[in-house]
């Protein structure tokens, strides 16, 4: 029985990047042997254990056979003489077919250390094109690694294309394609994933509303950059920069959905597209099962984003009812979600990347002291006098807020 490390960490101690999880391959061995030496049997589909310490995952070598749609539709087949170099064979990218043994040695049979240090993202075999999903996959690690300058090898590409146009994507479950995505909306570059999607066909599959900004003109003026599209990946693009969490990153992704959707005869101009744009950001949700607070947030980035930018103008009734729409009182955490997607609107732009954005910091402190502020209540007062009293004093509060603050 030998025992080695395989895919990401050993692609990651390559690169010395930290080691998130580790996986273990097992060459010659039975589940039998594993479980007697008190390995815990966890995979459903194929023999996965647990180690009895570590709980790190340890599999048993295995091969597999494409037998229906999907990245589900696969038969495997293990057994002690399954090779080490077969069972890497099966895999997506060469950078991830290497393995190491207890004493450090790598085994690469695929050159993946040669395609990691030319910083190249390369498929293992032509067996790539049986798992759409690995179209998702490419896409997030082209997203991971493009800080190293890593780039999809041609042929690569063109297999990715291949996918989008059999039909395999269509296969993909709501649920897979959330979940690489929100990881690929966690990457330092998660633009590049909708790039990378965008470059092979993808995005127009899966991600329809968003492939539709590409090509609609914007008024160059506010967005020297022009295409909705591109303005949509760079506003994302200052959500990762800023670091902001993935449900702002995805609320910032959808926030412009609506001018895929404004009439040919106004362009350049976007009037009532952040209207428009409500029933889009429910349909991809919807579709993708995004979970709900999530959508709720892309909701009202959607609706509510101009407000934001128009802020030092507002009168103090319209702050209130944004406010509320925001849930200021029992969900904080929103306003702060919301002027931060508003911040990488307004940067996400030529020229615009460092303006100052001032909106974003008064309206979460106006949020914060909205929550704390005191308000005495006469004793007379009843029913919807009480609500009418309260609305009435924090307008005040807003207005003296404002003008401090202008």
């Amino acid at each position: 029985m030998q025992i080695y490390l395989v895919g990401g960490a050993v692609r990651d101690h390559l690169l010395q990047r930290p080691i998130i999880e580790r996986d273990y391959v097992v060459v010659g061995a039975t589940p039998q042997q594993l479980i007697q030496q008190g390995f815990q049997p966890v995979g459903k589909d194929f023999p996965v254990f647990l180690h009895p310490e570590s709980k790190d995952e340890y599999a048993l070598a295995r091969t597999e056979r494409k037998n229906g749609h999907g990245y589900g539709g696969f038969d495997f087949y293990t057994s002690p003489e399954i090779t080490l170099e077969q069972d890497l064979y099966r895999r997506d990218l060469t950078i991830n077919a290497m393995a190491m043994n207890e004493a450090g040695d790598i085994f690469d049979p695929y050159h993946g250390q040669q395609d990691l240090d030319q910083r190249i993202l390369r498929h293992v075999s032509d067996a790539f094109i049986e798992d759409p999903l690995r179209v998702l996959r490419v896409a997030r690690f082209t997203a991971r690694y493009h800080t190293y300058g890593f780039k999809i090898a041609d042929e690569t590409l063109a297999l990715m294309q291949h996918i989008a146009q059999s039909g395999e994507l269509e296969h993909l479950t709501a649920e897979r394609v959330w979940k690489e995505t929100v990881r690929a909306l966690a990457e330092e570059h998660a633009d590049v994933y909708f790039q990378v999607l965008k470059d092979c066909g993808a995005l127009k599959i899966l991600f329809p509303e968003i492939d539709a900004l590409f090509g609609v003109p914007q008024r160059p003026e506010y967005h020297p950059e022009i295409d909705c599209g591109i303005h949509t990946l760079m506003s994302l693009q200052q959500a990762c920069q800023n670091q902001f969490s993935t449900i702002v990153c995805f609320a910032v992704l959808c926030h412009d959905l609506g001018k895929a959707l404004t009439p040919a005869d106004v362009l350049p101009r976007h009037i009532m597209h952040e209207k428009r744009g409500i029933e889009p950001v429910k349909a991809l949700c919807q579709r993708l099962k995004v979970p709900t607070e999530y959508q709720q947030l892309a909701l009202k980035v959607c609706e509510f984003h101009l407000l934001c930018h128009q802020l030092f103008t507002l009168k103090a009734s319209t702050i209130w009812k944004l406010l509320k729409n925001l849930d200021v009182l029992r969900k904080p955490e929103f306003v702060v979600w919301f002027s931060q997607a508003c911040l990488c609107d307004a940067r996400g732009r030529l020229n615009f990347e460092d303006k100052a954005y001032p909106q974003a910091d008064v309206l979460q402190e106006l949020a914060k002291q909205i929550r704390e502020l005191k308000i005495d209540i006469p004793a007379d007062l009843k029913g919807a006098d009480i609500g009418e009293h309260l609305t009435e004093q924090r307008m005040i509060f807003i207005r003296s807020f404002m003008e401090n603050h202008s």
